[in-house]
């Protein structure tokens, strides 16, 4: 879709296409429901053993504090890190290190299809950074798309405990980090009436999450399209039923946490075009960086070369 579509798209039907931006930074919001649903072979599942159930009561409790403790953090900019991302999806494999600043993130391409840059590539790519550090004004353009998409995540975020149903489904070990996670499935709360466009898809999902007991934090959710959700009644577009969304949550030291995996496939169609996504993203060698960090810093952080591997393996 191009990039200035939405100067001409009537104002719904840009809430539609936030929908699937929604869907995309689910780090901050969906993660925070922790829901891991239907399960597929390409999505490795932790074990579960034990029957520790929770009451009703006592489940719908213990995922609003959890929600609670997600909205909170994704707020927190006091602890920016810079990290490696590597986006997988049917068309191209790229790998980037990110560096999250005060100025909102700034990125470095390091490789296409698994292999370093060729000189050109990486000539263009030193261009742009160079661009960017001398225009400010791009800078704050980025910073503001990401503080608008934060305010809708967040608002999705306050509705979660609300839109869906949770059922307690047993307890056990983390198999990544061996701590405590209580399991709960969802489904969509009957009297739940979404107020917006943003927050109509949430009437058909269904699925799982897992919440460390501990820190009471999402450590992974699973989400998945029950029927089509039409917009407009269907004119102004479709999410598709099928679609689904994998997101993996984990402490990356000093008791923070970042996304580390997320896995989506989801077809939507706006007007007469249909766009489907299948991504698939891995965040690694979290380590962090000086709170206060601008741009120009972090690209010159970037040139220097990837941060070494944490000790944590994180």
């Amino acid at each position: 879709m191009p990039g200035n579509l939405s100067l001409k798209l009537p104002i719904k039907l840009i809430a539609v296409r936030r929908f699937l931006q929604l869907l995309c930074l689910l780090p901050w919001a969906v993660l925070s429901h922790g829901q891991p649903g239907v399960s597929n072979p390409s999505v490795p599942r932790p074990g579960v053993p034990g029957l520790d159930m929770l009451s009703p009561a006592q489940a719908q409790a213990l995922v609003a504090r959890a929600l609670s403790t997600e909205l909170r953090t994704a707020q927190d900019g006091n602890h920016p890190m810079r990290y490696l991302m590597r986006k997988t999806s049917p068309r191209l494999t790229s790998t980037k290190e990110i560096v999250e600043t005060r100025d909102g993130a700034v990125a470095r391409l390091l490789s296409i299809g698994d292999k370093p840059l060729s000189q050109a590539d990486e000539q263009k790519e030193q261009a742009r950074l160079s661009a960017l550090a001398a225009n400010p004004g791009l800078q704050r353009h980025r910073k503001q798309n990401e503080d608008e998409d934060l305010g809708l995540v967040l608002k999705l975020l306050r509705m979660l405990p609300n839109a869906f149903v949770y059922q307690s489904t047993g307890a056990g070990a983390d198999a990544r980090s061996g701590g405590r996670i209580q399991k709960f499935t969802f489904k969509p709360n009957p009297g739940f009436s979404p107020p917006d466009y943003e927050s109509q898809a949430l009437t058909s999902m269904t699925g799982e999450l897992w919440i460390d007991t501990t820190q009471e934090r999402v450590t992974r959710l699973e989400g998945h399209l029950q029927q089509d959700t039409d917009y407009g009644w269907g004119i102004l577009g479709k999410l598709n039923k099928g679609g689904w969304i994998v997101i993996e949550q984990a402490d990356v030291g000093g008791r923070q946490w970042r996304i580390v995996h997320v896995r989506m496939e989801m077809s939507l169609r706006i007007l007469f075009k249909t766009r489907y996504f299948d991504t698939d993203e891995q965040m690694t060698r979290y380590s962090p960086v000086p709170a206060g960090l601008d741009y120009r810093q972090a690209i010159e952080m970037l040139r220097a070369g990837p941060a070494a591997p944490p000790q944590n393996g994180r």
